[in-house]
């Protein structure tokens, strides 16, 4: 298992490296199945691989906020998707050549967009309603000058503020909506990486930043 998420009184959702997804509505004593094949299984069945079994490995796998999830491939050439009452994970290609560092959806929501960054400090962000069917999305590159670090996080504040992290404790910040980014210098005097950030609606939109060496930021507006 890589994850178990409290849903209510005595019901979870568990889920593995291998992409499979169970729920449990009795306090974990009996689990049921949502995903009806592996990643690996949906692959082979799907590739022309002549006979050759692929076995892939999984990233990043992350939840939005109605039971979607995303997950990118260890080697960052491709990403999946797969919504409840699928039977399948759905694979889609990168559309670029970069490798895929990380993803996310636009404010915890696949219905409203996903987000993808690149080695090279690139962030792309895709429309609203993502037609989950197609092999390719439509993404549209922000502008976003990072010196070539990395991008490790995404997060939206609202629908309008953004925030991204990287490599050498850079931190940017849009305030249209992720198409304009400019560079916020709060973390500018701390040595190591940044490598999440998070904002909880539930909490007044608080949110903190986690880096290296046990690196905690508090969002202060």
């Amino acid at each position: 298992p890589t994850s178990v998420i409290a849903l209510g009184p005595s019901k979870a959702e568990m889920t593995t490296s291998s992409g499979a997804v169970y729920t449990t509505e009795n306090a974990a004593r009996n689990w049921k199945a949502q995903v009806k094949e592996t990643i690996d299984a949906t692959l082979n069945r799907i590739s022309s691989s002549g006979g050759v079994e692929l076995l892939i490995s999984i990233i990043n796998q992350v939840r939005d906020e109605l039971g979607a999830y995303l997950a990118v491939s260890s080697r960052g050439n491709f990403f999946l998707t797969w919504e409840p009452g699928q039977d399948f994970w759905i694979p889609h290609n990168r559309g670029t050549p970069r490798r895929i560092q990380n993803m996310g959806f636009v404010e915890g929501d696949i219905k409203k967009g996903l987000w993808m960054t690149l080695n090279g400090g690139k962030l792309l962000i895709s429309p609203a309603e993502p037609d989950l069917s197609k092999d390719e999305f439509d993404f549209t590159e922000a502008n976003i000058k990072t010196g070539g670090y990395g991008i490790t996080d995404v997060a939206w504040r609202s629908e309008k503020e953004v925030w991204a992290v990287g490599g050498s404790n850079t931190m940017y910040v849009s305030f249209d909506g992720g198409k304009n980014f400019s560079f916020d210098k709060s973390a500018n005097d701390i040595a190591g990486n940044l490598y999440n950030v998070k904002f909880f609606e539930e909490y007044g939109r608080m949110g903190w930043a986690l880096g290296s060496n046990g690196l905690l930021l508090r969002y202060t507006g």
